[in-house]
């Protein structure tokens, strides 16, 4: 039985046979490391006799840089997930409101700091939309606001303006906005999105941001958060001195500096996740969402299974896909792949087609 707060890219299950698994329930760039990130960690193993810099001064700068905000604005994580926990411990907020379905650790990070969590629904007939109106009249009532943009797992992404107006209501009634891009690099235009340089502006925003997606990094951890310089040196107190490992720090800014990563895996993304669009479009009883990240979800009712009967089924053949039951918001129909190599997703596709 699927755990409320389970999550895909368990490849660690066992698999009989030599073969390994194919990964579809972990939303990781498919193209794997860059040969600059590789060379720089194979360049760099023997650095990890010292402990790392505890402020991360290069890769501050090198963030600051790529991303165009100041260098006293940026937190770093060991993952983005880190520095979810971070803030609910250092700010407390009493009662949070996450739009839903949506990253189910904002649900457990919350609660782990004692708030009281609330669900704001979004409806599949209108793809999952966001109801601005509702977030705005929510503000005051509740300390903290989520949002993922993209968010997880509707892949849904939010208009920069959107957020800033919600942003500057919830500023007058005192409630804080948390915004996650762990997912915004996938799109090829995702500086029109981002609000990371709004966060020096606005007191009650804090933005997070991963390293561990676009550039597969998931074994390393490394993410980041950008604030207002007082919140930052507030959210410093409540994390570990030596929270982001010297190899990850080193990886950072060599996977910051590969441009040509960067566009290859834009464009790629882009590519494959069309083509794998149109391919669930062609199969019974499946209604697939539009996406701006570099995964999928789809509905899967009208095929006359559930999800995890899809799930055992594509085990046999050595496939991994995430159910979705265990999202507040979704049931057992819906399930999330991500987009993978060109070769693995018509596998996908075709042992769908098997079973549909």
């Amino acid at each position: 039985m699927q755990q409320k707060f389970e999550h895909g890219g368990n490849i660690y299950i066992p698999l009989s046979g030599k073969r390994g698994w194919i990964d579809f329930s972990a939303n990781i760039n498919p193209l794997g490391l860059s040969s600059c990130v590789r060379d720089t960690i194979i360049s760099h193993i023997s650095c990890i006799v010292h402990y790392p810099d505890p402020q991360g001064r290069d890769l501050k700068e090198a963030l600051a840089l790529y991303y165009a905000v100041p260098y006293h604005d940026i937190i770093l994580g060991n993952g983005a997930t880190e520095l979810l926990y971070v803030f609910f411990h250092c700010f407390r907020p009493g009662r949070v409101l996450i739009p839903s379905p949506s990253f189910s650790e904002y649900e457990r990070a919350a609660r782990a700091a004692g708030a009281r969590v609330d669900f704001l629904y979004l409806q599949a007939a209108a793809a999952f939309a966001v109801p601005w109106d509702e977030l705005a009249a929510a503000c005051g009532r509740t300390d903290c606001i989520i949002l993922g943009n993209p968010n997880n797992p509707t892949g849904r992404l939010l208009p920069a303006a959107e957020i800033e107006r919600l942003v500057r209501v919830a500023a007058s009634q005192k409630t804080i906005i948390l915004v996650d891009e762990s997912f915004l690099d996938f799109q090829c235009d995702a500086d029109a999105y981002s609000i990371k340089k709004l966060a020096g502006k606005y007191p009650n925003l804090v933005v997070l941001s991963s390293l561990t997606k676009f550039y597969a990094l998931p074994g390393l951890r490394l993410g980041f958060a950008v604030a207002s310089t007082e919140n930052v040196q507030m959210m410093e107190k409540h994390k570990d001195v030596w929270n982001v490992n010297v190899l990850a720090q080193y990886a950072g800014v060599a996977a910051l500096a590969d441009r040509t990563y960067q566009e290859h895996t834009c464009l790629f993304i882009a590519a494959e996740k069309k083509w794998l669009y149109n391919a669930f479009r062609t199969l019974h009883g499946v209604q697939i969402f539009p996406s701006s990240a570099n995964f999928l979800l789809m509905n899967i009712e009208k095929s006359g299974y559930t999800s995890n009967d899809i799930e055992g089924m594509l085990r046999c053949e050595g496939i991994l896909i995430r159910t979705c039951a265990n999202y507040p918001g979704l049931n057992s129909y819906y399930m999330r792949v991500a987009v993978r190599l060109h070769q693995e997703n018509e596998l996908l596709i075709a042992a769908l087609k098997k079973i549909l």
